[in-house]
């Protein structure tokens, strides 16, 4: 059952279920507190001693998260035993991993690329699974969370201009447990803001919704979607041009698709000329933390959106 759970599913959870911890760029980025061999580990970039680590051996199904800042990054799937003393991966999730030759040339560090976390170092070329990759992973350096937690929350992917406008209202709906923005429905992997802002990689600002299905509906939260941002504007959102805030609905399934189709059925009814595009989810890529909870951080009100009832 777990292995059908899709990146995009398991990245949504994770990466605003279990607070992602982003600061304005002023600011000093706050993270889980490390014990002292925590840190020795993940900042000073020591290493556990071999078979030592709670996670070498560990079966349950679920997701291995950064014990500094609990972004997602190993699925168990992925996971084998190489009798090597350490957590062994032979794949990430997509995005979650940055990889950096070490300065003598001899090996590859791997870090959390949500906070730059020492994980351990990736080796490729042993031949232990038809991948052909170990990802060498301190147990320190990781926490786990278990399928069933997994399962309970739902995730929705809209863009509708200025993604921190969006996250605004959004944040206030309840039911939603947690927002990031970010881009998605490009080409480049990992862009970044520059990049997006220079229409070269396809992308378009983005928010990713982790909401309680027991408290709220993806219906519910896609009105909300088309009440805080004009989806009759074909070329931006309010003052801000370009194809990167186009009004997209990122869905994940056909009841998400057929529930977008209705509602935009409603509206054109009601005589709006809805130009809100539908697109399949892809992979979701997250903002710099300077992007995330922008106007909770800075304290003051969106300038291109704002709520207008329309159903």
């Amino acid at each position: 059952m777990f292995i059908k759970v899709t990146n995009i599913l398991i990245i949504s959870i994770f990466l605003n279920l279990l607070t992602a911890c982003a600061q304005k760029p002023s600011e000093p980025m706050k993270f889980n507190p490390l014990t002292f061999e925590e840190a020795k580990i993940i900042i000073h970039k020591g290493t556990e001693r071999p078979y030592t680590g709670e996670f070498v051996n560990h079966k349950e199904n679920g997701i291995y998260t950064c014990k500094q800042c609990d972004a997602p990054l190993y699925q168990s799937k992925d996971k084998f035993d190489s009798h090597c003393g350490w957590p062994s991966f032979d794949d990430e999730i997509e995005g979650a991993v940055t990889r950096i030759p070490d300065a003598d040339g001899m090996r590859t560090e791997i870090v959390c690329n949500n906070c730059g976390g020492h994980l351990g170092h990736v080796f490729l070329g042993e031949g232990f699974t038809d991948k052909d990759t170990r990802h060498c992973v301190n147990s320190v350096s990781l926490n786990f969370v278990p399928e069933k937690n997994l399962m309970k929350m739902d995730t929705a992917i809209f863009a509708g201009g200025c993604f921190w406008g969006v996250e605004y209202y959004m944040q206030k709906e309840p039911g939603v447990i947690s927002t990031t923005v970010g881009y998605t429905g490009g080409t480049k992997a990992n862009p970044t803001y520059e990049e997006v802002c220079a229409h070269v990689t396809g992308h378009v600002e983005a928010i990713e919704i982790v909401f309680d299905p027991e408290k709220t509906t993806y219906e519910k939260i896609a009105r909300l979607f088309f009440e805080i941002h004009d989806p009759t504007q074909a070329n931006g959102q309010g003052p801000d041009i370009g194809e990167q805030y186009l009004s997209v609905i990122f869905y994940k399934n056909d009841e998400q698709k057929a529930i977008a189709e209705k509602l935009i059925g409603i509206l054109k009814d009601k005589g709006y000329k809805v130009v809100t595009r539908l697109t399949p989810a892809a992979t979701f890529w997250q903002a710099e933390n300077y992007h995330q909870d922008y106007y909770l951080n800075k304290g003051s009100l969106p300038y291109c959106h704002g709520y207008k009832k329309r159903f």
